[in-house]
């Protein structure tokens, strides 16, 4: 069998963990990296992940670099969140007909964030050959996907109500501040208020359900508070003092002529007891879902990004949803 040449755009600790669970990939073949810091350009995969079978492969500055010279099919893009500067560092790379598996938040579905934008990276795709997909774990998975098979065996769906608890303590230092860990209360709200702070993507994953469900949301609104340590706590990542933020509490409500029949409930904290994932479906048969210690999200979110790559490639040219692809499995 023919392997697929990989290349991965972004290494940062989701980066390098793509990378090695995609060196572990009888199928897969990894030729390159792309980063802006200057520290790791020039370097080869070897030394940034360790694994020694990556000697060969490099690092470059820029996706043309990478491309002359290694030519890869398939790129992972774990850089950003934000679907402008996503199809910003994505276009160039779809454009020399390469197709590339995003992490980023806001392209699990992108129409709605900017549905003229979506349309655009759209056509360079068919125009190009290339296929592009936003996924991971969530948004990507367990708060969208997962509750849509569950409606495959239902004759009928009334509401879909999704919980998640995670107890941040387990996960990767970035995701630990984004959460807002070690704020002031007032000011991690502020920032999520201006999109710099908070869980990129509850809207985005709500917008996905109502869309393969054919629901028209008449109304879509996103709530965050901090939630406030009630004792000092110190993570390999970050310390929090008593009475400033250790995660949040987001929530996203969709409604259809004022009722609401989509809700999506997050609670990500520092310590944050009985971790798990549910959800709820109002239908004909009702369903009731709930994974003890829920979904660990670095890992799987590494394992969405891989395993998606042999069902987007059978996939036909366009920017993908991940309901366009085949059910995900591991590969």
């Amino acid at each position: 069998m023919e392997k697929i040449r990989i290349a991965q755009f972004g290494l940062g600790p989701i980066g390098i963990e793509t990378l090695k669970l995609a060196a572990e990939k009888p199928w897969a073949e990894v030729v390159g990296g792309v980063d802006i810091d200057p520290a790791k350009a020039g370097r080869t995969l070897a030394e940034i992940t360790g694994i020694p079978s990556l000697s060969g492969a490099r690092v470059y500055s820029k996706w043309q670099d990478l491309f002359s010279a290694a030519k890869p099919q398939v790129v992972f893009h774990t850089s950003v969140s934000k679907l402008a500067a996503a199809c910003e560092q994505i276009t160039p790379i779809a454009q020399d007909g390469v197709s590339v598996v995003s992490s980023c938040e806001e392209l699990l579905y992108p129409q709605l964030r900017d549905a003229a934008l979506a349309a655009e990276l759209n056509q360079v795709c068919q125009r190009h050959g290339a296929r592009v997909l936003g996924t991971g774990v969530n948004p990507g998975f367990v708060m969208d996907v997962l509750p849509v098979c569950l409606t495959g065996v239902c004759r009928e769906v009334k509401e879909l109500h999704i919980q998640r608890v995670v107890n941040a303590t387990t996960r990767r230092g970035p995701l630990q501040r984004k959460i807002g860990s070690g704020l002031p209360p007032a000011e991690f709200e502020r920032l999520f208020q201006e999109g710099k702070a908070g869980h990129a993507g509850l809207k985005d994953s709500a917008a996905l359900i109502a869309h393969c469900l054919g629901w028209k949301l008449t109304g879509l609104f996103e709530t965050c508070k901090a939630v406030v340590a009630d004792c000092d706590i110190h993570t390999p990542h970050v310390v929090v003092k008593k009475g400033q933020t250790c995660g949040l509490h987001q929530r996203a409500e969709g409604l259809i002529n004022g009722q609401v029949v989509l809700t999506m409930d997050l609670k990500m904290y520092l310590g944050a007891p009985d971790p798990h994932d549910a959800c709820q479906i109002d239908g004909q048969p009702s369903l009731h879902l709930r994974l003890e210690g829920g979904i660990a999200g670095d890992v799987a979110t590494v394992a969405s990004l891989v395993n998606a790559v042999p069902r987007v490639l059978k996939a036909p040219p366009g920017l993908l949803l991940m309901t366009d692809i085949a059910v995900p499995s591991i590969s």
